[in-house]
């Protein structure tokens, strides 16, 4: 059944095939043709083609029990990353700033109401929430997410947060219009954001944005702790001046990189 709002020039064989790609989950790796069709809502003959088709092009591979993903799926992820160019950027940085706080240290970007994570340099800690290149989560109870938001224009904000999230996280802060705003300017007032278990219990960081040449907020970097072991106090008064840094050094190295000459090869 064609989507609504979907447009003359828009492919629905590649929506579905991007739906059916899309319903693996971390709690379902293996699914049965039963499964990926009801979770996707296809026809069982429609999810069968494109699940072969899928197979054919080496991303999905079927077994006994049914149909898993395989790591060709990371290609069109890792592409995104490679073209963006922050994770090479970004990631002697992160290692440093791991170094010097000993917690874990990411960068995440936004995609429609929620953030997802595109860099990550992580220290082996028990906490709540699993994360990982590719994760996603509400943005506006994280701390990545709020300086990203703080960013937009007042229009952009409210266009971005109607979108329904992606996450499957239920957050615990959801906050009313007036709470966000305020939040949100204290956030453009100081140049940072903190999140205190807003999130999950026991997640606590600080973050800062990320800039490109032109001043333009282009993604966010933080210090995750768990709140247990690390205060509010400690968090703002060590690991922030350290982030800080790190955000200022990652984003003039975003800056130099795209200020250098693009060399196209001659056509053969």
């Amino acid at each position: 059944m064609p989507r609504d709002g979907a447009g003359p020039d828009f492919i629905e064989a590649l929506a579905r095939g991007l739906d059916v790609i899309t319903a693996f989950k971390a709690g379902r790796p293996v699914m049965t043709l039963a499964e990926v069709a009801a979770t996707t809502g296809l026809a069982r003959p429609t999810a069968r083609r494109i699940l072969l088709t899928l197979a054919e092009l080496g991303y999905v591979r079927a077994g006994e029990r049914g149909f898993t993903l395989t790591p060709r799926v990371l290609d069109l992820g890792v592409a995104y990353v490679d073209a963006l160019g922050l994770w090479d950027i970004a990631r002697p940085h992160l290692e440093r700033l791991v170094e010097r706080t000993g917690e874990s240290c990411s960068v995440a970007q936004l995609d429609g109401s929620d953030i997802v994570y595109v860099a990550r340099v992580a220290v082996p800690k028990i906490v709540s929430l699993t994360v990982q290149i590719g994760t996603r989560f509400p943005a506006l109870p994280t701390s990545l997410g709020k300086v990203q938001l703080a960013a937009l224009a007042p229009d952009e904000l409210e266009r971005i947060l109607a979108e329904p999230t992606r996450s499957g996280l239920t957050a615990r802060w959801r906050p009313d219009r007036e709470e966000r705003d305020a939040a949100l300017r204290e956030v453009r007032a100081r140049g940072w954001a903190l999140t205190d278990e807003q999130l999950a219990p026991g997640i606590r960081s600080v973050a800062a944005p990320l800039r490109d040449g032109e001043g333009r907020v282009i993604a966010g970097v933080n210090v995750n702790c768990h709140a247990a072991e690390t205060s509010v106090a400690h968090l703002v008064e060590h690991h922030l001046p350290l982030l800080l840094q790190a955000a200022g050094d990652i984003s003039a190295d975003f800056a130099s990189r795209e200020r250098l000459p693009r060399v196209t090869a001659p056509a053969s």
